[in-house]
């Protein structure tokens, strides 16, 4: 059947009965009625009364307590296993004895580069959500040994990842030896040269940033080498560019290369290991020696790290190699003896060709 225009007509959509949800509240309404009134006045949901009134499983005087009472008990124990940990770990009979397990993190976000400026409250929140999420993978008996590099912003990320860790053990009941963070001087960022000493590549701006309009202004001369260095890492970041990849990449007279921040973080690494043996050592420090350290072991530049995101270097027992793992790629390294490393003096003699 179709109208004058040789159309169906549309469907009647009109109903006189209630949709079907409707219908189920009202029947769970009436069978809520039956409750007696000291449950219908009890304000808890009907879900959690029937969780509670459920006995625990082979119940004995220790655990007959309802779960939601059973903090202290040692119910949290069974949920200190990180079973969403995305490492593919090998067989157990395919792993090495570790000497140490190293995890190089990068600090949390900062309120700023161009000065000495400490952890946002997001930055904050990641290193503390770090520390608590590295709790679960920490078992009994484990000593754990956080240091940082000696800036505001490391070392604030090395104390949140410290109150995480404690935090998280705490929740999971686990006895672990957890050290303090302490500033290392082999972990500090990449310095340049400037002509008050060495500085860290923030402090160096700050110099580089008072002395350059006097050059501007009264325009006596070049500007020293140093300062063009400088100028032209940071005018590399202000240009939306990569800085980093700038300093990997470019040969800079007054930049702290890059391999020797990698010898340096060695040094230190092997320092750590010997003092605290089958420790896990925690280092949050910054994304350039990180980056380095990442270049160095897989022969590529991996990209720059997001913030608290890590490095982990597994040195293995004997200590002379270590595996070294960064975004899914996993790559196996002798460790570097620092004292039989070339120096590159030039008053060492030189053998021509």
């Amino acid at each position: 059947m179709s109208d004058d225009a040789g159309r169906p007509p549309l469907p009647v959509t009109d109903r006189d009965e209630g949709p079907l949800y409707l219908a189920r509240y009202l029947r769970r309404q009436e069978e809520s009625d039956t409750f007696d009134e000291e449950a219908s006045e009890d304000t808890t949901p009907l879900y959690l009364r029937r969780f509670r009134e459920r006995p625990a499983p082979g119940a004995t005087p220790a655990n007959s307590v309802p779960l939601y009472q059973r903090v202290g008990l040692g119910m949290q124990r069974s949920l200190s296993e990180d079973n969403r940990n995305k490492e593919i770990a090998p067989p157990p009979e395919a792993k090495q004895a570790l000497a140490n397990d190293i995890y190089l993190v990068r600090h949390g976000e900062t309120q700023g580069y161009s000065t000495q400026s400490g952890l946002t409250p997001l930055g904050a929140w990641q290193a503390h959500t770090w520390g608590h999420n590295a709790s679960k993978r920490v078992s009994d008996g484990e000593t754990v040994v956080i240091r940082h590099a000696a800036t505001d912003r490391a070392g604030d990320t090395g104390t949140q990842i410290y109150r995480g860790l404690v935090d998280g053990l705490a929740m999971f009941e686990k006895d672990v030896k957890v050290f303090e963070p302490e500033p290392m001087p082999e972990f500090r960022n990449f310095a340049v040269a400037t002509p008050d000493g060495l500085r860290d590549v923030t402090a160096a701006f700050r110099q580089y940033y008072s002395l350059l309009e006097k050059f501007e202004r009264t325009a006596l001369g070049d500007r020293p080498m140093w300062l063009v260095e400088v100028d032209r890492f940071w005018r590399t970041q202000q240009s939306g560019g990569d800085p980093i990849q700038h300093w990997l990449t470019v040969p800079m007279m007054h930049f702290e290369p890059p391999a020797m921040t990698v010898r340096r973080f060695w040094a230190g690494l092997r320092r750590l290991a010997a003092d605290y043996p089958g420790a896990r050592l925690v280092i949050s420090t910054h994304s350039g020696p990180i980056r380095a350290f990442a270049t160095w072991a897989l022969g590529y530049d991996p990209g720059e790290p997001y913030n608290t995101e890590h490095v982990r270097v597994k040195l293995l027992e004997g200590g002379s190699e270590a595996l070294v793992s960064y975004r899914n790629r996993v790559q196996g390294v002798h460790v570097p003896d620092i004292e039989s490393l070339p120096t590159w003096k030039l008053d060492e003699e030189w053998v021509p060709a």
